[in-house]
């Protein structure tokens, strides 16, 4: 065929419970993309489908239920047809399957794509391969198999898909009101898409080549191990980077590189990108794709790439660069975005400050997690990053955001008290309970108390006197829309009854956003410019709280090492007396804490009064590990440092703490072959969704190609059970908590069925910081009725260990087994666990 001829799509499209009505979209797909044009083939549009809302009962909670994934989980869905029940709404009343149809742009429209479903059912002549392109869904189930979503419609969905011969099944899961998708022909077998493409800027005099990340896809069903990217254009050498392997039927953001061009102007520069076989040079690359480059003064506003820690991948943050006035260190203001704001738009919101600089971090996306969870590690490592990049003053470090940046300004500042010298929330919500929609778990018996636990850290109220550590300024318009200003006014009288450095600021008639100066307020940075966080050594009184050490644990001098009631708020309140060599004060909930005495000279002498008990003529440690306290059985005593095997700062759970450390996604092959299909298809799906809501890249290994003996401070999560996954033996065989078919032992308490699934985490053998993630189940239904668990949605609290049967879908809570914490040393019988029976 001719290159930009018109094809016919050979396939109809037909919807279900309408066999009589085919419906066939054609298009001509050619394409110009990165320069290059090509036919990508012919394209299938959804256009009618049936539709049933007001299905589910999510928020952000790792517990959900869902009657249309109920009975996938349990194999009772059937292709539906109009008028046929699709379950109980979240009221209680029948929901039907409607018909419904897309508008001539190809839009599913209307109040059942709130919170329900689209289902297409597609006749396909053969076996093929295809890709699904998909905006405005939560996930898609995709003949039963889960797929990421689009939900905040970025439009960068390319899932390739297996089509059956025969009917194919599409279930959409919708929460936002609309959404589109079609159906296009792979131009190739692994290719390059420039959707969410990651371009760095090219800094002039800047010796190192810079990162960027593209996504490359596989429409193959085998493993891809042995590609290569490199970027090429004139006048620089091309930077040939390994592509890490890439599972079947999905796609991969990765890292390439590219130096600034020799004698290069402030501008756009042009390069192409190749995809190619490894150490293929002289052959003909697999895939080009053609970009251009901003090339940039280091003293203009530019973003900086780098690797992250969290997963491998990469990263960005954007800085305004300071007009810098003077010889002393800069200062450097961290402020955080909006919802849909890109961190290059946050910090182009400012101008030049003569006095430091301002870096925004992405919080992984423009929407993100809220700056909670992986957003709330993202700022950190951004932090750190920019203090050594710009040779920061660390008592000029501060804090500000607006809208969702708000609340992040709220959340890292209570988080964090002792980063920051002050903190600024601009349009700011306090807290997901009285903004975000989301409805507390309730504590009305042990296992709830314990489930909402895991919530804790986003609790900014509970927190808050950790703000007495630095000045606050809050600004607010009056008339805004979107964050009432009821949260500011709410935060105003909550900190005038103990708080004495805040001012504010409401902006008579002002909306939620009224230009850059409700960013760049001249009051707000005069304020902070006023404000200067003391050093360690002389902060004489430390008031600090924290609900989870693995989230923070330090202030100061002061460490919170461990808890007593795992994931209660623990509290301390001590005083230092130099002179007189004293430590005095109080604790709550506090199993384990340390005391940094560098301020004191070597030989001295100190007396620790701590809830009352004294503990006289203690040496100061002279090695710079600091004294360690420990409260047994009530009762204070000096502690050597609670070893790598124990809970502590480096690795305190819950669940979600598995997805860091550069983790690792490891799928089952010894099950049977649903068990097996399961598995893969569990991990791509997370590995998917933690690409689209955290920008992620994450290594998805079957376990006969995991090696437990390497890589030990790498964090593993493993899917199946010790039954279908080889490397549960290496992982786990010291696990108080085993999975098999058809049981789970939880120390002495055996939970039996088929229909169980679970999430945990476990110390890794070997390391001192990694984690070993669980997501297992007994049986298909079990394993199935983990498919959609909410552990990446931000704000959604997880226990250390959540047991729950395929009731969960169907019943919520009421199909929770059982809910725990191991103890500090990571144990059962020191634990706290409640179980439904």
């Amino acid at each position: 065929m001719k290159k930009g001829a018109t094809i016919v799509a050979i396939a109809c499209l037909m919807i279900a419970g309408f066999a009589d009505q085919t419906v066939v979209r054609t298009q001509d797909a050619e394409k110009a993309r990165g320069g290059s044009p090509r036919i990508e083939g012919d394209e299938i549009v959804f256009n009618e489908g049936l539709t049933a809302g007001g299905l589910g009962r999510y928020g952000r909670s790792a517990i959900h239920s869902d009657p249309v994934e109920y009975r996938l989980a349990t194999d009772t869905f059937v292709l539906p047809k109009e008028g046929d029940t699709a379950g109980k709404s979240r009221n209680g009343k029948e929901q039907a399957w409607v018909k419904i149809t897309a508008d001539e742009e190809g839009w599913f429209k209307g109040q059942t794509l709130r919170g329900g479903y689209l289902h297409v059912t597609m006749e396909s002549p053969e076996e093929r391969t295809k890709i699904l392109e998909a905006t405005g869904h939560s996930l898609v189930f995709v003949n039963g198999e889960p797929r990421g979503g689009d939900v905040y419609s970025y439009g960068w969905v390319q899932h390739p898909v297996r089509l059956l011969k025969g009917a194919n099944s599409f279930l959409f899961r919708i929460s936002r009101g609309k959404m589109r998708a079609k159906l296009t022909t792979p131009p190739g077998s692994l290719f390059l898409t420039n959707r969410d493409i990651l371009l760095p800027d090219l800094l002039l005099d800047e010796a190192d080549p810079a990162w960027g990340a593209v996504r490359v896809i596989n429409a193959t069903e085998e493993t891809v191990k042995d590609l290569e990217i490199s970027c090429q254009a004139e006048g620089v050498d091309a930077v040939v980077a390994p592509v890490p392997q890439i599972g079947p039927m999905t796609s991969r953001k990765v890292g390439f590189r590219f130096g600034t061009p020799e004698g290069a102007e402030a501008g756009k520069t042009e390069a192409r990108l190749s995809l190619a076989r490894s150490g293929g040079s002289t052959t003909e690359p697999l895939d080009t794709l053609d970009v251009k480059m901003n090339v940039v003064s280091p003293g203009s506003r530019h973003k900086v790439t780098f690797v992250s820690d969290i997963d491998g991948s990469i990263q960005y943050y954007s800085v305004t660069p300071g007009k810098l006035e003077g010889d002393a260190r800069p200062a450097l203001f961290l402020s955080c975005h909006g919802a849909a704001v890109k961190a290059e738009g946050q910090a182009g919101a400012y101008g030049p400050k003569s006095w430091g600089h301002v870096v925004a971090p992405t919080n992984r996306r423009p929407f993100g997690f809220d700056w909670e969870d992986w957003g709330r590690l993202d700022a950190l490592e951004v932090l750190g990053l920019a203090e050594k990049r710009f040779d920061t003053d660390p008592q000029r470090t501060y804090l500000t955001g607006h809208s969702m940046g708000g609340h992040g300004t709220w959340h890292l500042g209570v988080t964090y008290p002792a980063r920051f010298a002050a903190i600024a929330p601009s349009a700011g919500w306090y807290s997901f309970w009285s903004y975000g929609g989301k409805k507390r778990d309730g504590d009305s018996d042990p296992m709830e108390e314990l489930f909402a636990r895991g919530s804790n850290p986003s609790d900014t109220i509970g927190l808050s006197r950790n703000f007495l550590h630095h000045g606050i300024y809050i600004l607010h318009g009056d008339r805004d829309d979107n964050v009432p200003v009821s949260e500011a006014r709410f935060m105003r009288k909550h900190l005038s009854g103990y708080h004495a450095d805040f001012a504010y600021y409401e902006r008579p008639g002002a909306g939620h956003w009224w230009g850059g100066k409700c960013c760049d307020w001249p009051p707000l940075f005069d304020f902070l410019k006023h404000h200067t966080a003391p050093k360690k050594r002389d902060k004489k009184t430390v008031e600090f709280l924290t609900a989870n050490p693995g989230v923070s644990a330090q202030s100061h001098w002061l460490t919170i090492e461990s808890q007593i009631q795992a994931l209660k708020i623990s509290g301390a309140t001590i005083t230092q007396d130099v002179k007189e060599r004293t430590f005095t004060g109080t604790t709550e909930n506090v199993e384990r804490l340390a005391l940094d005495l560098d301020q004191l000279d070597p030989g001295d002498t100190v007396t620790i009064k701590l809830d009352g008990q004294e503990l006289k003529d203690i040496p100061a440690p002279v090695d710079g590990q600091g004294l360690h306290l420990l409260r047994r059985s009530g009762v204070w005593e000096i502690a050597e440092k609670g070893g790598p095997g124990m809970k502590g700062p480096h690795r305190y759970g819950t669940f979600k703490d598995a997805f860091r450390n550069r983790v690792v996604f490891v799928y089952s092959t010894q099950g049977s072959e649903a068990e097996n299909a399961w598995s893969y298809a569990k991990a791509r799906y997370d590995a998917e969704t933690f690409w689209y809501r955290g920008n992620g890249s994450i290594d998805v290994l079957a376990d006969t190609e995991f090696d437990p003996t390497l890589d030990l401070d790498r964090n593993v999560v493993l899917y199946g059970n010790a039954e279908t996954n080889s490397v549960w033996k290496p992982l786990l065989a010291t696990s108080p908590v085993q999975v098999g078919r058809e049981r789970i032992a939880i120390g002495d308490v055996e939970l039996k069925g088929a229909d169980l699934g679970c999430n945990f985490i476990r110390p890794r053998p070997g390391s001192s910081i990694a984690s070993v993630g669980v997501v297992a189940g007994t049986g298909i239904q079990g394993m199935k009725a983990a498919n959609s668990n909410m552990y990446f949605i931000s704000g959604s609290g997880y226990p250390d260990l959540l047991v729950f049967s395929v009731e969960m879908l169907d019943k919520h809570f009421d199909g929770v087994r059982a809910v725990g914490y191991f103890g500090p040393d990571w144990s059962i019988r020191f634990g706290e666990f409640a179980f439904s029976d």
